[in-house]
């Protein structure tokens, strides 16, 4: 008898390794760095939402729920997406639960985007949207944000506009770089898309982290890119549960049914006791309206720790993040720094090259400070040394 085989796979991703995050998240862990580098809190959830989802599994509400999501926790996003930014959405037909947004992402690429068809994706960029984009056969065509800045160039992004631009990713308020698109960005990206049939895929996950008195420009303020847009939010991100895994999709009835169509073959549904706990939940608002607050709170107190060093701070708008330019501090490249960083300071950073296709090394470094106050000045001490 001969010997069994495994069949060789061809990858169909050739270039790709293991994702930034998950390499500087064990090279924390061996190197018992503060980590600062994978965006997650390491602080509780609020105990009420627990209670809320534990009552619901008490309640025997652990069996399938509808494909679509749970009909009261959609009328919960739908109520609140009315409420803070004025646009209406029909719960039954335009709203979808997901296994949060990076499901949500995928799904919509795969509803939309056949092979040959091109989306934009304006970098640094997530890391999952190119990859996605791949799994079609669709090509993305990367667009740099402004160097320095991290603001939209419109001409740039206009000049990549053709008969192939099937979508356009935008990611506001914007990780890596912290940056906040403001209402006139979102106005000259309605002016100029309205001409052509360019879908919109706007990731705002970071929705109610916006700081300094700014407004989150959600792409359901302006009707020309709601016409034509899949919002993509976190529950995750908003209540401190990245672990639970679920979003929503917000979009027009006939971009929803295309979505839907997907959605229900590579997920079908999602869990049933969560949705119902955040439904009941969602019903005080004051928790994601506090959310600013809180975080600008721990985005000042990180500021003000790393005057203490050579780091050149960039500004901070919105997300979790805090970006530093480190050409003060090192002439090692981004990745490099950051290994340096875990292994010899103790504290673990992002580099912003891993944002870039191509590498682009431009002296930065991402941290999130979505962490308890002990475990920033932990981290502050650490990082004094520069």
């Amino acid at each position: 008898m001969s010997t069994p085989r495994t069949p060789t796979l061809h990858t169909k991703f050739p270039t790709m390794g293991t994702t930034i995050f998950t390499v500087m998240s064990a090279l924390a862990t061996e190197k018992n760095a503060v980590n600062l580098g994978q965006g997650f809190p390491d602080f509780e959830c609020d105990p009420r939402l627990v209670d809320a989802v534990t009552d619901a599994m008490k309640k025997g509400l652990n069996q399938y729920p509808p494909m679509t999501g749970v009909p009261a926790l959609r009328a919960a996003v739908a109520a609140k997406v009315e409420a803070m930014y004025g646009h209406s959405y029909d719960p039954a037909s335009q709203i979808t639960i997901t296994a949060g947004a990076t499901q949500a992402i995928i799904t919509i690429i795969l509803a939309v985007v056949r092979p040959g068809d091109e989306v934009i994706v304006l970098e640094p960029c997530y890391d999952s949207y190119v990859p996605n984009i791949e799994l079609t056969g669709g090509i993305a065509v990367r667009v740099p944000l402004t160097p320095g800045t991290f603001r939209p160039d419109f001409d740039k992004i206009a000049a990549a506009i053709n008969g192939k631009t099937r979508a356009i990713i935008v990611n506001s308020p914007h990780n890596p770089s912290a940056t906040v698109w403001s209402r006139e960005d979102m106005l000259k990206l309605q002016e100029l898309l309205a001409p052509t049939d360019v879908l919109l895929i706007s990731d705002e996950v970071y929705e109610h982290m916006v700081f300094d008195g700014q407004e989150h420009q959600s792409a359901a303020r302006f009707p020309g890119l709601a016409a034509r847009a899949y919002i993509v939010s976190s529950f995750g991100k908003t209540y401190h549960v990245t672990g639970w895994k679920v979003g929503y999709v917000a979009a027009p009835e006939t971009l929803t049914a295309e979505f839907r169509k997907v959605h229900q073959f590579n997920v079908f549904t999602v869990n049933t006791p969560v949705q119902h706990g955040l439904a009941a939940y969602m019903a005080d608002p004051q928790p994601y309206l506090q959310l600013p607050a809180f975080y600008q709170r721990k985005r000042d107190l990180f500021r003000e720790g790393l005057k203490r060093t050579k780091f050149k701070l960039l500004p901070s708008e919105g997300t979790y993040f805090q970006c530093v330019d480190i050409s003060a501090v090192s002439d090692l490249g981004e990745a490099d720094f950051c290994k340096w960083l875990t292994t010899e300071i103790g504290v673990a950073a992002i580099p912003l090259s891993a944002f870039y296709g191509n590498g682009f090394d431009q002296r930065v470094v991402r941290f999130c400070f979505a962490k308890k106050e002990e475990t920033l000045n932990a981290a502050l001490d650490r990082l004094a040394k520069l």
